[in-house]
């Protein structure tokens, strides 16, 4: 490796929620900033998740408090920061008989109304099931709070964006192969998974943020013991046809402990999940299995009247989550927060490490991560995330931004025109911009997914194949058939992305 190599501040690896989260803080500092992630961005665990921004109701039964108090402080500053691809959601818990007294949750909802400071979201209260009522008719009674929803993928490549804006490289498809300690810095070398071609780089600090390789990382990479194992836990999920009419979503709880979520998602569907199941193996291999499927059908069937099965499934996945192995004990009460590990012996280049954290306080997460790299950075800027507002996410309300995209584009039909305000926010005036009528937007591939929308996602927001586009970018896949999706592939495959 030559002094020629690109020189950078920090390198960080992983391009999920935690990873972009970081390039994008330290980026605003300052810092010269390169970003690498060996397939997509939020390929694996940041796309995977329950999609919630949330404190984690159920974390107080395990006394949780520190962090669900985090979480709920940080789920305000969430929905401000990017009102295009978060949004508030009411919850509603049945009470049944197997679950804890209904004076517990009276005041586990008052204390979860309570731990941080709630300005935009209404509290908590009980409520009662009548005839139209979508649950089993035995179900009466149940209690109602707010939380948060997110298209997760999206936040990734939102983070990712802002990164870019204030400078940072990033490279997806781009795998870290080698990290050595020399001369005072890092010497890496990173390879296009694609092409198989190799780079030399050179950095002041390193951040491993590689989620469920987080622990593998050292031994793969940089040849050093991990000095902490994760404990690997699968969760899966499952979509089928809309369970209730209603806006809210539902929070089960099943005989075992086990919390199931049923979410409205993408206007047709529900969303349920999820299971919480120790895994072993590569994590880009996880897989839902036929008994999660059959746990997740049974438990919702004994709570609402419309049935569902196996065979009612529109679409399937799981994600594994790194979370800390502290002292074994049920997956499902493993702790979701994060802890950092600093390897910085005198006069070497630091190394800081992220072991778990969660969707809803990564940006918490990521100014920590950021302030202990800025230790060796005296020249940094002060933190500044905690005010920021996410690329798109510029506008007061969805609905007065709805009404000034009918105003600039009124050819746009209006079920598009919502996908794009939930979607992108602001950013969709980059290939709207100009337009004057719908066949402006190029050739339809289906599921109105129009071809300036595709050059757009490959030339902003580093979508390079039909899966980065269908399921992380939108969430399309659900609409295309097998013949749409081969004339994107083929479309891809023309403009050489």
């Amino acid at each position: 490796m030559t002094t020629d190599s690109p020189l950078f501040d920090v390198l960080v690896i992983g391009g999920g929620v935690n990873g972009t989260g970081i390039a994008m803080d330290a980026a605003g500092r300052g810092l010269r900033v390169m970003l690498c992630e060996m397939s997509d961005l939020a390929s694996a665990t940041s796309s995977n998740s329950s999609k919630l921004i949330h404190g984690g109701l159920r974390y107080l039964e395990h006394y949780e408090f520190a962090l669900v108090k985090k979480a709920l402080a940080e789920r305000e500053l969430l929905l401000k920061s990017a009102p295009h691809i978060m949004w508030p959601l009411r919850f509603r818990l049945p009470h049944r008989p197997h679950l804890r007294p209904a004076w517990m949750i009276r005041a586990g909802l008052f204390l979860y109304d309570h731990l941080a400071r709630r300005k935009h979201l209404p509290g908590s209260c009980a409520i009662r099931f009548g005839a139209n009522s979508p649950l089993q008719p035995q179900i009466t009674r149940g209690f109602e709070y707010s939380d948060g929803w997110v298209d997760d993928a999206r936040l990734v490549v939102l983070c990712a964006m802002a990164a870019f804006d204030r400078g940072a490289e990033i490279k997806t498809r781009t795998r870290c192969i080698r990290a050595r300690r020399k001369g005072g810095l890092w010497q890496l070398t990173l390879q296009n998974t694609v092409t198989g071609e190799r780079k030399q780089y050179r950095s002041r600090a390193l951040v491993n943020a590689a989620g469920p390789w987080a622990s593998s990382l050292f031994a793969d990479t940089m040849t050093m013991p991990a000095p902490r194992q994760l404990r690997l836990v699968k969760g899966s999920h499952i979509l089928v046809p809309r369970l209730h009419d209603g806006p809210e979503a539902y929070i089960l709880q099943n005989e075992d402990q086990r919390i199931v979520f049923v979410l409205p998602y993408q206007g047709r569907f529900s969303l349920i999940g999820t299971t919480d199941v120790d895994y072993e193996g590569d994590p880009a291999e996880v897989a839902i299995d036929d008994d999660e499927v059959k746990y997740l059908c049974h438990l919702v069937n004994g709570y609402f009247k419309r049935q569902t099965s196996p065979a009612d499934l529109v679409w399937r996945y799981s994600g594994v989550r790194p979370l800390i192995d502290d002292a074994g004990g049920d997956a499902q009460a493993a702790s979701r927060d994060y802890r950092f590990e600093l390897n910085a012996p005198e006069n070497e280049p630091p190394l800081l490490s992220v072991f778990g954290g969660k969707l809803t306080t990564y940006r918490l997460l990521a100014e920590a991560a950021t302030g202990t790299l800025c230790r060796f950075f005296p020249e940094a800027g002060p933190p500044w995330t905690h005010t920021a507002v996410l690329p798109g996410g510029n506008f007061s309300t969805p609905a007065r931004l709805a009404e000034a995209l009918r105003w600039h584009y009124p050819w746009l039909p209006d079920a598009l025109l919502q996908r794009f305000v939930r979607s992108y926010g602001t950013l969709c005036h980059r290939f709207l911009q100009g337009c004057e009528r719908l066949d402006c937007l190029g050739e339809a591939f289906g599921g109105h997914l129009y071809q300036k929308e595709v050059d757009y996602l490959v030339e902003y927001e580093w979508a390079t194949t039909v899966e980065d586009i269908l399921w992380r970018r939108t969430k399309l896949g659900l609409e295309l058939q097998d013949d749409e999706r081969d004339r994107l592939q083929q479309y891809l495959q023309a403009r050489g992305s």
